[in-house]
């Protein structure tokens, strides 16, 4: 019966929420549904051989999560060994996606370490439930696996053992 029913979910559309412990289901992001800001495909298997964060965010929410953002640009974390991710949610505002685009592409090159990836027809809302309007907080271990998710703004405490699990498991 269960199967019946991921199934069902599948078929439909809806995908699978991400959980903790396990590998999400492959997400490729190109064309019309988005892409990296350089336009090429993104695949959410490259979320492995590092430990990742991949932040999926409104703009509109953008700001939520910057003492997260501050807390990892003073941990300098060995780039060999830990990545990081923007996916954003294009989909999820107002402001038209050419004023967006334009912004990502500087961004990009304010920041070359994170990928910045746009997602401009909700995917990630779809294939792995993330929260939609929102800023979603997702670590991956080497192996691609889950080890904390977060939908929203994370506290002081919460930041820490953010930073805590990332070195624990560089």
């Amino acid at each position: 019966m269960k199967k019946i029913i991921i199934a069902a979910l599948l078929l439909t559309g809806y995908g699978i929420a991400v959980e903790v412990g396990k590998v999400p289901p492959k997400v490729v992001l190109s064309g019309k549904e988005g892409a990296k800001v350089d336009g090429s495909v993104w695949q959410s298997d490259t979320l492995k051989g590092k430990v990742h964060i991949l932040f999926y965010v409104d703009p509109d929410e953008r700001k939520k999560n910057d003492a997260l953002s501050q807390a990892l640009k003073k941990r300098h974390f060995d780039r060999n060994k830990f990545a990081s991710v923007a996916v954003i949610n294009l989909a999820a505002t107002w402001m038209p996606n050419i004023v967006l685009e334009s912004l990502l592409k500087k961004k990009q090159k304010q920041f070359p370490d994170t990928v910045y990836v746009k997602d401009r027809q909700k995917v990630l809302v779809k294939k792995w439930q993330l929260a939609d309007d929102n800023s979603d907080i997702i670590i991956f271990d080497k192996a691609g696996r889950v080890i904390y998710k977060k939908f929203g703004k994370l506290s002081k405490a919460e930041i820490t053992k953010v930073l805590e699990l990332i070195e624990k498991h560089l």
